[in-house]
């Protein structure tokens, strides 16, 4: 069974950066594709960003496009997303999922889960 552990939250002023990463285990992680999610307070989860199980295909929330990156170490089974320009709406509960397929490029089925990582931004 996959595991997923995330980390790296924390708190941080607006217009600075926190990378989070989510380190897995328990199956091939190259083979699966990868994604981010978050929750705010109150807010229905929303996807951030995914990346494929090549790397190839990378596809952004338009909330974030152009300030948070998307990234994995196939070496390190881990994937990484760097936040830039951070916004006190970007406070949320951060969580990475794992797809349920392996080879994937799109319409993901993400079935796994991690615990999940605060990211707080103040004003």
């Amino acid at each position: 069974q996959v595991q997923l552990v995330e980390s790296g939250g924390g708190l941080v002023q607006a217009g600075g950066s926190l990378r989070l990463s989510c380190v897995t285990s328990g199956r091939t992680f190259s083979s699966y594709a990868m994604g981010w999610f978050r929750r705010a307070p109150g807010k229905e989860r929303e996807l951030v960003a995914t990346i494929s199980w090549t790397g190839t295909t990378i596809d952004y929330a338009g909330s974030v496009k152009g300030r948070f990156t998307i990234s994995r170490d196939n070496a390190k089974n881990t994937v990484y997303l760097q936040m830039n320009s951070l916004k006190p709406d970007d406070t949320a509960v951060y969580y990475c999922a794992a797809d349920r397929n392996r080879f994937r490029s799109r319409a993901y089925d993400f079935g796994s889960w991690g615990q999940g990582t605060q990211v707080t931004v103040s004003a």
